[in-house]
């Protein structure tokens, strides 16, 4: 049986995107509700610049990692594509999170092989992948990634809405996501 390549994000694509909300409102004092609202919002109305919340994030990237909320009906959904699909998870982590990750993987029974890039910068690994479709939540990271003529289905975020490419596929959940890969396999193995 022939299968198909496919590369996901973690943060934000297979976890809830708010993740890191609490822990930023106790480090900085703040009350921010995670909406449809961007991250740039939120550093805009605080009044603080990306090198304090890269502090920040160095400071609870492990405790933030752990505690994340996987997305409603994503491990079903990956169970799913799993049966037609090689899964390859590629992140914009660093390696030093790697155990963390792996762990989190595990913990919620969708592991598999895991790159930790440390960063957005995917599209050689995605070509090394022979990657078919890649689940994405950062725009720019989508947009490169699909001038390499790779499938990119973009879930959709607060902060990703300022631009929808015609060669991106956006979608709401991970039911769409499934549906979305179901009907590539389809196409491509079936006919």
């Amino acid at each position: 049986m022939q299968k198909l390549n496919i590369c996901i994000d973690i943060d934000s694509t297979v976890t809830m995107p708010d993740y890191w909300v609490q822990y930023a409102n106790d480090y900085f004092g703040t009350d921010y509700v995670y909406s449809d609202d961007t991250v740039e919002d939120y550093f805009k109305d605080n009044e603080f610049d990306y090198k304090k919340f890269d502090d920040f994030y160095h400071k609870f990237s492990d405790q933030m990692h752990e505690t994340a909320t996987i997305r409603p009906f994503a491990k079903d959904a990956i169970d799913s594509i799993r049966e037609f699909s090689n899964i390859y998870y590629v992140t914009a982590r660093e390696s030093h999170i790697e155990p963390i990750t792996v762990q989190w993987l595990k913990n919620h029974k969708i592991y598999s092989q895991v790159y930790h890039l440390g960063s957005f910068e995917k599209n050689d690994k995605a070509n090394e992948l022979n990657c078919d479709i890649f689940i994405e939540d950062n725009l720019e990271t989508a947009k490169k990634l699909a001038e390499d003529n790779i499938k990119v289905i973009l879930i959709d975020t607060g902060f990703n809405r300022y631009e929808n490419p015609e060669n991106i596929e956006r979608v709401y959940n991970w039911k769409e996501i499934r549906d979305s890969i179901k009907k590539y396999y389809d196409l491509s193995f079936n006919n």
